[in-house]
């Protein structure tokens, strides 16, 4: 029996915490919008008016969304190959989760399952913020943090047996200039965006698409785990026989689904448009 592992493509949407803007900036009642306003204000100052992005503790979690996919050894293949087989695409909890639930099931999902972590600049952001949210809310998750292995664990930057940051390697960490996501994604003729970026996300949530705002998720996830398949065929780890099958698992995938999720119908539209461009 060939043994099988767990990868977890992962992608977070996040809004401004307004409460804690508020504790910040010491501006108990303030409306909504003065204190989104304030908190802009307050990193265009600390930065010399350079940013105005939040600095992480002060965006809150909205959306948790994934690609799940099992990694098993090819058996009679060069030594370390695998092959991805996909489980599921999806995000956490459901439209009506509260912010701590959606924490809460992301690092349970890892005490239980010690998956491989695959993100795109999550090491620089999404960690960052569920660490917070997490103590925010009087977590605790050990197994995230077990650094039994010096350089095998989740918070070993070069570890990517544990956590895949594309973004950080596929600019050798730090030795060439940052790509957005979107931008790799267009140049490999993969989908990219669906008219839908980061920014409109505070404006869907504060109208209520919740629902909306996991689908854009999901996009984002997919675009991340093409790009991964591709990476590892790039280094060899999977074969191209192996790398083949991989996406045509997921195109039937996406077109089974495509009826019920038609976010999912429409990035595989997309996704053979890009290819065939």
């Amino acid at each position: 029996m060939v043994p099988k592992s767990q990868l977890f493509v992962f992608d977070i949407e996040t809004v401004p915490d307004l409460d804690a803007g508020r504790r910040l900036l010491e501006l108990p009642g303030a409306p909504d919008a003065e204190v989104d306003q304030a908190l802009t204000d307050y990193h265009l100052k600390i930065t010399d008016g350079r940013n105005d992005f939040l600095r992480q503790p002060f965006w809150k979690v909205v959306a948790i969304s994934y690609v799940q996919a099992t990694v098993e050894r090819i058996e009679g293949g060069n030594s370390g190959q695998v092959r991805f087989t996909l489980t599921r695409v999806g995000s956490g909890g459901d439209v009506d989760s509260t912010e701590k639930e959606l924490v809460a099931g992301f690092f349970s999902y890892i005490e239980q399952q010690a998956p491989r972590l695959v993100s795109y600049n999550g090491r620089g952001f999404d960690v960052p913020v569920l660490k917070y949210r997490a103590m925010i809310h009087g977590m605790s998750a050990p197994r995230f943090f077990d650094h039994t292995n010096k350089w095998e664990n989740y918070g070993a930057r070069y570890a990517d047996a544990f956590h895949t940051d594309l973004a950080d390697s596929l600019r050798d960490f730090g030795a060439s200039a940052p790509v957005k996501l979107d931008e790799v994604c267009r140049a490999f003729s993969l989908p990219g965006k669906l008219g839908t970026a980061g920014d409109d996300v505070k404006g869907m949530f504060a109208a209520g698409q919740v629902a909306a705002i996991r689908d854009y998720c999901e996009t984002d996830v997919l675009n991340t785990y093409l790009l991964f398949l591709r990476w590892e065929l790039l280094r060899g780890t999977t074969t191209p026989e192996a790398h083949a099958a991989s996406l045509t698992e997921l195109a039937t995938y996406l077109d089974a689904e495509s009826e019920q999720r038609p976010h999912l119908g429409e990035f595989l539209q997309a996704w053979q448009l890009a290819a065939g461009s």
